[in-house]
């Protein structure tokens, strides 16, 4: 039985993202760090993760990957996005900026090769990586863990001072942890579904359509989006609700998804060669958020990531915020010797911010799906950026907040519903900026809109 020696001894569940990048936090400063992972070594047999293999990352995650010191690896193989590229049922297609310029953009990562690469710093640093041992019992009196080789079916055991799970949205240490205190869980579904479709390279090897942008097919209660793959395909996910017309009870095989495709994303049908036979093969996703009381036990265990908040996928912050979680956590451990209240004071910090986030992601899937195509919204877009251009110690979109900037999340969602309400109400009655009142808008907004907080 292994039991810790090191005065600062730490124990991870999950050597995804958030577990690798946490361990390499940690033992860079000296931490002595053991990670637990139910998979085997993905640098050994490939990427087996499962999960969607695209992810946005933005400022907050690169934050946390230039404290790792994995920021400039990462972001050779990263492929920058400027924005939303919006395909209208007619055929016509929009731009629609993220930011101001190509300084505020989000990148598309493949989860996979980022898993490599977190995982290489993580044992450089001095982590120690042990693979096939699935989380399987914790018995938190004793402290002892019990994992589980998922190859011949051996038991091991080992001793910790402190678990922090890491392990995803079905996370093992969570249930265990329910078992000795009630932590307050519930999940909400969203009724949609997903299923993950390919557009490969074109004929002579490059991006079939633009690359630096992330493609979006809004068609009310449902969508199609697509995000670049630096080997010059895109990943298409195709989310539709689990009941009513179109939805996953009446799209069951590939000819009906072709069918599909071709009353409305006729666009991109010519794109996806093997769509009948990714829709009959690739599984479809559920949709859900996460939501705990509580995040920690005492100085025995702790969540972060998806396995405390797991969150619908649409603002593209999952990892950001994960990777936040462990710059705070880390911060926390590193400054106070009481675990306890190191982990009371990171739920502190941190569940305000999951809260905030799990309410903009979903709130995102609305606009992303029913309002990029709408005329008022367009117009309080346009407005959006007329305001950030003049008022810019005052005013600033929300996604901006979240994706380009590191102010807390649940700083974000509470000026971004002021601004939305003040949008909303400057543009009632107008379909064009130039017949707005422009002495009542700067009046407005000096009288809402307090100055901005910096990120810091």
């Amino acid at each position: 039985m292994n039991t810790p020696t090191h005065p600062k001894h730490i124990t991870l569940i999950g050597a995804g993202l958030a577990g690798a990048l946490l361990a390499t936090l940690l033992a860079r400063r000296g931490w002595q760090v053991d990670v637990y992972e139910k998979r085997g070594d993905p640098r050994l047999q490939g990427y087996q993760g499962g999960r969607s293999i695209n992810l946005a990352l933005a400022e907050r995650g690169r934050h946390a990957l230039r404290l790792a010191g994995a920021d400039e690896a990462v972001m050779a193989q990263a492929v920058m996005m400027r924005g939303r590229m919006v395909h209208f049922l007619d055929g016509r297609t929009d731009l629609q900026r993220y930011g101001r310029d190509d300084s505020e953009v989000i990148w598309s990562v493949h989860r996979g090769e980022l898993n490599l690469i977190l995982l290489q710093i993580a044992e450089d640093a001095g982590a120690r990586l042990h693979f096939h041992r699935g989380l399987s019992a914790v018995d938190f009196d004793r402290r002892i863990a019990r994992f589980v080789d998922d190859r011949d079916g051996g038991s091991h055991e080992i001793v910790f001072d402190s678990l922090v799970g890491a392990d995803g949205a079905g996370s093992a240490l969570r249930a265990s942890m329910k078992q000795a205190a009630d932590l307050g869980e519930r999940t909400e579904f969203l009724g949609h579904s997903y299923k993950e479709l390919e557009i490969p390279p074109s004929p002579d090897g490059g991006f079939s359509i633009e690359p630096n942008a992330l493609h979006i097919w809004p068609r009310g209660r449902y969508m199609c989006i697509a995000l670049p793959n630096d080997e010059r395909t895109f990943t298409v996910t195709l989310f539709l609700p689990n009941e009513g017309d179109p939805s996953f009870q009446t799209i069951r095989n590939g000819a009906d998804a072709r069918a599909l495709f071709e009353r409305d994303f006729a666009d991109a049908l010519p794109l996806i060669p093997n769509l009948e036979h990714d829709f009959e093969h690739n599984p479809a996703g559920l949709l859900a958020t996460l939501y705990l009381d509580r995040w920690h036990l005492d100085d025995r265990a702790v969540l972060l990531g998806d396995a405390a908040h797991a969150m619908v996928p649409f603002h593209g912050q999952g990892m950001n915020c994960a990777f936040e979680d462990c710059v705070a956590l880390a911060e926390r451990l590193l400054a106070d010797d009481d675990r306890a209240a190191a982990f009371a004071a990171f739920q502190a910090q941190r569940l305000p911010s999951a809260r905030a986030i799990q309410a903009m992601a979903l709130e995102n899937y609305l606009e992303m799906r029913d309002r990029v195509d709408n005329d008022d919204y367009l117009l309080q877009r346009a407005l959006e950026h007329e305001l950030a251009q003049r008022y810019p110690e005052r005013f600033m979109p929300r996604y901006a907040m979240v994706t380009f900037h590191r102010m807390p999340y649940e700083v974000a969602y509470e000026r971004g519903q002021r601004q939305r309400e003040l949008l909303v109400e400057l543009t009632a009655g107008h379909e064009r900026l130039d017949t707005l009142d422009w002495d009542r808008v700067d009046a407005l907004v000096r009288e809402r809109l307090s100055p901005l907080p910096t990120d810091e």
